[in-house]
């Protein structure tokens, strides 16, 4: 006898998507406010080196695009669309590649913080992971 149990679902929703996109949206809604708390923190106009508050201006514009293109995809996987996969991979793609030029010192976005590109690059990792897999793709209608 081969009893096999249903995977645990929500609304015809896997757990592990379920928990994928619950935690797209908190980083989405995270990066979109501390985005714009650096637009806004005083402690970052009052600088009187201009170059390293335009580094900031910069890094706040891209935390807060990706925070919106975060929340976007994630309502797009959690309504089933092919978009919301290739969307969200892309997007985790491009962050490890710039967090590790981060890294590697070579030119990048500027103000990115390296001690946030090792949590950056691991959290991406492991989602890029859980999206490459077969039933992950499939259920999202991708091909490799």
């Amino acid at each position: 006898m081969n009893q096999k149990r249903p995977p645990f679902e929500y609304n015809g929703r896997s757990l592990g998507n379920v928990i994928l996109i619950g935690f797209q949206v908190l980083v989405g809604f995270i990066h979109i406010l501390f985005g714009f708390w650096l637009l806004t923190a005083p402690w970052i106009t009052s600088l009187d080196f201009a170059p390293l508050s335009s580094f900031f201006d910069i890094y706040s514009f891209y935390t807060i695009v990706f925070g919106f293109l975060t929340l976007l995809f994630a309502v797009l996987l959690w309504f089933n669309k092919r978009w919301g996969w290739i969307g969200t991979f892309s997007v985790l793609v491009f962050v490890t590649i710039v967090d590790s030029l981060t890294l590697l010192d070579l030119p990048s976005i500027p103000g990115i913080p390296k001690f946030a590109c090792f949590g950056e690059i691991t959290y991406s990792a492991i989602l890029i992971f859980y999206l490459i897999q077969a039933l992950v793709r499939i259920k999202y209608k991708i091909k490799f």
